[in-house]
């Protein structure tokens, strides 16, 4: 009977913690740079919880959000653009870069997000502040891969930390 008890228990609290809308208690969001030496480019991508991605612009842009709706999607590229360009940013070798969006696409319970920039002549130093989620989350962690031919970097940011450096 005991057992029965804390079995019922259990489906109870996962009932609870589903039905206020807790959906994982992880908040983190992955970027990749791909130097591209043959095109001269770095190409960006990021992905993020759909649902907490959600969240941000709907707080932020005063809108409704549905990055999964077709009849919103050019709406939708305007605002995930907007808060890609202003929470991500990139130097290279010393300079400030200009990110050009690309698009994104939603992947099970994420959304990825997809930037480039072009006329990268060569990659010595680069230098990422990201800020993703962090006016949402104060438990944030932004992972961070960097890779130019064979040469990976990685790290972890934890909020409030912003930058990671690296040297190739």
């Amino acid at each position: 009977m005991y057992k029965v008890k804390i079995f019922l228990l259990l489906i109870f609290c996962t009932c609870l913690t589903a039905s206020a809308g807790i959906k994982h208690p992880l908040h983190v969001s992955t970027t990749e740079i791909n130097f591209n030496q043959k095109d001269k480019t770095l190409e960006i991508s990021c992905r993020i919880f759909t649902d907490d991605f959600e969240s941000i612009l709907a707080k932020l842009y005063k809108q409704k959000t549905d990055l999964s709706n077709p009849s919103m999607k050019a709406a939708m590229d305007d605002i995930v653009k907007k808060y890609l360009i202003s929470h991500l940013q990139i130097k290279a070798n010393g300079k400030p870069l200009a990110l050009n969006y690309v698009g994104f696409e939603i992947d099970h319970e994420a959304t990825n997000i997809y930037l480039e920039v072009e006329k990268v002549q060569t990659l010595k130093t680069i230098e990422i502040t990201d800020t993703i989620l962090y006016d949402l989350f104060e438990d944030q962690m932004s992972i961070v891969h960097i890779v130019k031919g064979q040469t990976r970097k990685s790290t972890k940011i934890l909020y409030p930390d912003q930058k990671f450096s690296a040297n190739f």
